[in-house]
């Protein structure tokens, strides 16, 4: 089992790349429908609280799935196997790309990558809704968890109060709604 969550988080940290927002479906897929660890919902419980926590949403879930499956033991494996394929990539990539950073092509490709990137994030937000029932029907519980984005975005965006505020007084409201 401890090779099992090493080898996944491995393979989910070195085929995914636009930063720990994209890599959710891909966690998802692994951790929920491959190998049947967790249910969506408690994926979804996951995902929030790596969120909310300090440090990359991805490694925060992987240390949380890991913990899940295999106690510490689990939770050190996972978080090396999430980590280590970034260690060894961004070292390789750093001493190349300081040797051609100043190229037109390589400009170019970064340039154009942000769409892609900003393409994941949105399909995982998409996904990550979808899967939980937020836009599966229209209800009361529906509009009022798009209003509870709407200020989200709008607190964040518009008066850039800072996102842990964000994320707190949204799970206060959370509390006052459904608990």
């Amino acid at each position: 089992m401890l090779w099992d969550l090493f080898s996944t988080f491995f393979m989910i940290g070195f085929v995914s790349f636009g930063g720990g927002y994209a890599m959710i479906p891909l966690i998802q897929q692994e951790v929920v429908e491959k190998h049947g660890w967790m249910t969506v919902q408690s994926f979804t419980d996951v995902i929030a609280v790596a969120g909310m926590s300090p440090g990359p949403i991805a490694t925060n879930s992987a240390i949380f799935i890991g913990y899940e499956q295999m106690g510490m033991a689990g939770a050190f494996m996972s978080a090396l196997g999430m980590i280590l394929p970034s260690l060894m990539i961004i070292i390789t990539i750093g001493a190349i790309f300081y040797r051609i950073q100043k190229s037109l092509v390589v400009k170019s490709a970064f340039y154009g990558l942000r769409s892609i990137i900003t393409g994941l994030i949105v399909y995982a937000a998409i996904l990550f809704a979808k899967n939980n029932g937020l836009v599966s029907s229209f209800s009361w519980h529906t509009l009022s968890l798009l209003v509870i984005f709407g200020l989200s975005l709008l607190a964040l965006i518009r008066f850039r109060i800072h996102p842990v505020y964000v994320i707190l007084l949204s799970g206060l409201v959370g509390v006052a709604l459904y608990g």
